[in-house]
């Protein structure tokens, strides 16, 4: 994929804050500490794009980015072209202070997943390193119960063997029960055209 822009746009608390409907809207989430912001990051080609909001008391909002992509053709050309919408959500780490935080967190999401029309799918990053938890499985299937189509991925992958791989992402799909997880690392630049491509799948 060849990325021909990428901007931050804006970052909201609730539904009056989203921007107005758009292009084909992707939502990011995983727990604290996965590698979110660098998987952003080497999907938009960008080194620091997902930092662009990392200011005093946006942490907890979601954060809109805006990326304009082409497809490789096999010449190495640009090909169609698409718009897309990056939603990145607040880590699970801030579900896990106190209760009045932890429901706000949650209705904010909530609010999110059910409500946001342009929203096609909801990627759920996963420790490939430290594996699938709890926390992991509770998205999974609170998404799927929203109706929302998931794609999981698992970073950090680098830290293990290639020849592990395989082998990790198999048992952290059958722990989520999903179909299929990709392998991705940031460091590597491995699964980036893999998760492209689930992306700007109808």
């Amino acid at each position: 994929m060849i990325v021909l822009a990428a901007e931050f746009l804006r970052s909201a608390a609730d539904a009056r804050g989203w921007p107005p409907s758009g292009p084909r809207e992707i939502a990011f989430c995983g727990r604290s500490n996965v590698g979110k912001s660098s998987a952003l990051n080497a999907l938009a080609a960008r080194e620091q794009l997902a930092r662009v909001s990392r200011t005093p008391g946006r942490t907890r909002l979601i954060n809109f980015f805006n990326l304009k992509v082409a497809e490789k053709t096999r010449s190495g050309g640009r090909g169609k072209e698409h718009e897309v919408r990056f939603a990145d959500l607040p880590g699970y780490g801030f579900a896990s202070g106190p209760r009045q935080e932890r429901e706000k967190w949650r209705e904010m999401i909530e609010e999110y997943l059910v409500k946001r029309e342009p929203l096609r799918a909801l990627v759920v990053l996963v420790d490939g390193d430290l594996g699938s938890q709890p926390s992991d499985i509770e998205m999974v299937r609170w998404a799927e119960s929203l109706g929302r189509k998931v794609i999981v991925a698992a970073t950090k992958l680098d830290k293990l063997a290639r020849n592990r791989h395989a082998q990790q992402t198999d048992k952290i799909a059958g722990h989520l029960a999903v179909p299929k997880v990709i392998a991705f690392s940031a460091r590597e630049h491995f699964g980036v055209e893999e998760l492209w491509r689930e992306l700007l799948l109808d």
